[in-house]
């Protein structure tokens, strides 16, 4: 990292150019690009687990005060233009979201939009295609280097927990369970035995649960 010469300072300035980039690609195929922000950060959930590791996040425009999409590419990855599920193939997943809105999630809108910008596979967990990865080549060539280098989660500063049993309420009743995140992220909220209603819970910042790999 030390040898290189950066065109962009920051890795802002690195995402924002690259989605002015991208920008073209969407409206060919009848799509516009919402005005955006790009960081690189941890997404919200799933961004340390080490088998289901989220690569990106987008959060709508509904979320933020100046009603303006973000998106947040983790700082696990490193800069690799003929990496299928790499930087750039992510930004593109993330705009995806962006461009369709996250009422979408990866529905059939989502679908129809990632297909015709060149992502295949799995549509929760999306790789580029051949040809939209030998754009994400073009890309990388003018954008030059990405001003980053991977972060280490596992030298993280504060320690992981997997084991955490998350607490389950029904305000009304009162009656709660314990349950792990894994079951929480594939069967949803338990239902309360008192009302038949979804139990409410808040899941710590700081816990992590194994799973596989993917992305948002």
């Amino acid at each position: 990292m030390k040898n290189k010469s950066f065109k962009h300072e920051t890795r802002e300035e690195w995402l924002l150019a690259a989605v002015a980039l991208m920008r073209p690609l969407f409206t060919d195929k009848g799509y516009t690009v919402p005005e955006v922000r790009v960081s690189c950060g941890w997404p919200s959930s799933r961004a340390l687990s080490a088998k289901k590791r989220c690569l990106g996040e987008a959060w709508s425009k509904e979320a933020s005060s100046e009603n303006i999409a973000n998106i947040f590419i983790t700082p696990w990855l490193e800069e690799d233009p003929v990496d299928a599920d790499g930087i750039l193939p992510t930004l593109v997943h993330e705009l995806v979201h962006a461009t369709v809105g996250n009422k979408e999630s990866h529905n059939k809108v989502f679908g129809k939009c990632a297909r015709a910008v060149g992502l295949e596979g799995k549509l929760t967990a999306t790789i580029a295609g051949k040809d939209l990865l030998g754009q994400c080549a073009k890309w990388h060539s003018a954008l030059g280097p990405f001003p980053h280098g991977r972060l280490d989660s596992l030298k993280r500063p504060t320690k992981k927990q997997t084991t955490r049993l998350i607490k389950c309420e029904d305000k009304e009743s009162g009656y709660n369970v314990r349950i792990t995140r894994k079951w929480l992220e594939e069967g949803g909220a338990p239902i309360c035995p008192l009302n038949n209603k979804p139990m409410t819970f808040e899941i710590p910042d700081d816990l992590d649960f194994d799973g596989e790999d993917g992305d948002e």
